[in-house]
């Protein structure tokens, strides 16, 4: 009773107590290890990119990083845990700056909004998040117009780029002016596709020569950066802002950080609060995005070295075809073979060995999302564990 009556306190209160309140949780609440190699859970998810905590978990992680380092709160995003995290991105990043976001389409949108200034068009990927999820903010809350280009696609290339302000500077009769590029690497809508960074770096050049300013929705950049093998300042260096997410692999429940020039960044803080985004305190996560930053690289380094180990060990069991994406990054396609009860299948690799895979598409695949939950165990209990669920999806 004396616990449900603390965590009904902790919910009333709201998180902004809780540095306060977490080493009297300690007899409490689930110890859990510092190093994040280790299970919060047992669970081996194949359906994120990284670790997502159930709140109580959220917490104990939190009473975790503040025993071994205490918390220290920001207030209206200045200052705490929240300042040293946007330091360690704008020297990640090699940018001069960098600021907090409450979410990636405020980053995304407020870029691009001061990025072009006064002209009004701005070319991204067709299959964009800026273009198809952010509810056209762009055009009814920025007044700017999105020119997708290369319908479909994961990306587009320099000529297509060309072509792109060629046929606006001929065809348009009113020229309100091109103001900025964006792209997405890599792609949430094609299954984590990459961008070449041959073809960023020729973009890159062109749009400086030309005097057009680049963005990088890089909500997922760090596994691009793992699955490629170019360096997180690499992939920013060609870009005038770069947004990365805070809660896809980075262990906080939202979030953004956008880096770029200080003459860039000094704006956002008006232009955030004028849009609604000011939040009197961001601790929690940013201390869970500073924790699990520590290493990342490396871990997700060696969670792609092992998931190529079992996808390989994988495909030589009969019944089991796993194959990579042209130009993919986090994301495998997982076929069984004819007369395989997919539905099965999932629930005996759940049930018996607590690892979880997405239902089976239209066409019968399984997309595979590899992230540092694979570090929890080896793959010789994981090729056991799918052969034995192909066993039972059979049976």
């Amino acid at each position: 009773m004396k616990d449900l009556k603390r965590r009904n306190f902790l919910k009333l209160s709201g998180l902004s107590l809780v540095p306060a309140l977490l080493p009297s949780l300690t007899a409490n609440a689930r110890t859990l290890p510092v190093n994040t190699d280790a299970p919060v859970s047992p669970i081996i998810s194949f359906t994120d990119d990284g670790i997502h905590y159930p709140p109580a978990d959220y917490i104990a992680k939190l009473q975790e990083i503040t025993q071994k380092d205490p918390i220290k709160a920001d207030v209206y995003g200045q200052g705490g845990s929240l300042a040293m995290l946007t330091k360690r991105f704008a020297e990640i990043t090699g940018k001069e700056a960098a600021t907090y976001m409450p979410t990636g389409t405020m980053a995304n949108q407020l870029a691009i909004s001061v990025l072009s200034g006064e002209n009004t068009k701005i070319f991204v990927q067709d299959t964009s998040h800026i273009y198809r999820d952010e509810a056209d903010a762009a055009e009814s809350v920025y007044h700017k117009r999105l020119m997708p280009l290369a319908k479909g696609e994961p990306f587009f290339t320099l000529e297509d780029l060309k072509a792109g302000i060629a046929y606006t500077n001929d065809e348009e009769v009113f020229k309100s002016g091109i103001g900025a590029v964006a792209i997405e690497n890599p792609v949430r809508r094609c299954d984590g596709r990459q961008v070449p960074i041959d073809e960023i770096k020729k973009i890159s050049k062109y749009c400086r020569e030309n005097g057009l300013k680049l963005h990088l929705d890089g909500a997922r950049l760090y596994l691009a950066a793992a699955a490629s093998g170019v360096s997180i300042a690499e992939y920013a260096a060609n870009f005038d802002t770069v947004y990365i997410s805070l809660y896809k692999y980075l262990g906080a429940d939202g979030g953004a950080i956008l880096c770029g020039e200080k003459a860039v960044i000094d704006k956002m803080e008006h232009l955030i609060k004028v849009h609604g985004g000011t939040i009197f305190s961001n601790w929690s996560k940013a201390a869970m995005a500073l924790y699990h930053l520590d290493g990342l690289e490396d871990r997700l380094k060696k969670t792609f070295a092992q998931a190529t180990d079992l996808f390989a060990k994988l495909n030589n069991v009969p019944g089991i075809s796993i194959t990579a994406l042209k130009g993919g990054s986090n994301i495998f396609d997982l076929k069984l073979t004819a007369g395989t009860d997919a539905k099965k299948f999932r629930r005996a690799l759940f049930e018996k060995y607590n690892v979880v895979i997405r239902n089976a598409n239209s066409e019968g695949t399984i997309k595979l999302q590899i992230n540092e939950t694979l570090l929890r165990t080896d793959n010789q209990t994981l090729v056991k564990a799918f052969s034995d669920a192909l066993t039972a999806a059979k049976a």
